[in-house]
C-alpha cells in the first residue's frame, strides 16, 4: 500500500517528457503530481475544486500562456491560498516582472535548475507558505 504523499503539486506544462521527468522526481520525494497540459485545463480543474500545496506553471504553452492563465486565476481568485511558481525557459525580464506583479511565489528557469533543485525549491516554498 502506498503511503500518503507529503504534498500535492499541480504541474502545468505541455511537454510530456518534462511532465514525466518531474513527476518521477517529485514522486521519489513523496510529492504527488497532478499534471495539466494547458492553462485552460488548470483553470477548469481549479474551478472544479482541485486543491494542491503548490502550482508549477510553464509560460510557453498552446491556447493561452502561463502568464495569461495566472492572470485569470488571480482575477477569479481560484488559487489565492496556493503558492504559484513559474517553471519556464523564459528568462525574459518582462515575463519575470509580470509574474512578480501577479504575485508568484517563485520563478524557476528550467535550463538553469536541475530537477532536484526544482524539487528542493518547491518544498522550501510550500513549507514557507505553511508557516
Amino acid at each position: 500500500m502506498e503511503s500518503e504523499k507529503k504534498y500535492k503539486v499541480i504541474l502545468v506544462d505541455d511537454d510530456d517528457f518534462l511532465i514525466n521527468m518531474y513527476a518521477t522526481k517529485f514522486n521519489s520525494n513523496n510529492i504527488e503530481i497532478e499534471a495539466c497540459k494547458s492553462g485552460p485545463v488548470l483553470i477548469e480543474k481549479l474551478k472544479a475544486g482541485l486543491k494542491a500545496d503548490l502550482i508549477l506553471l510553464d509560460i510557453v504553452m498552446p491556447d493561452i500562456s502561463g502568464l495569461e492563465a495566472l492572470k485569470k486565476i488571480r482575477e477569479e481568485k481560484l488559487a489565492d491560498d496556493i503558492p504559484i511558481v513559474m517553471l519556464t525557459n523564459q528568462n525574459d525580464q518582462n515575463d519575470i516582472n509580470e509574474a512578480k506583479r501577479l504575485d508568484v511565489a517563485g520563478y524557476i528557469v528550467k535550463s538553469a535548475a536541475t530537477p532536484s533543485e526544482v524539487v528542493e525549491e518547491v518544498i522550501r516554498i510550500i513549507e514557507e507558505a505553511k508557516k
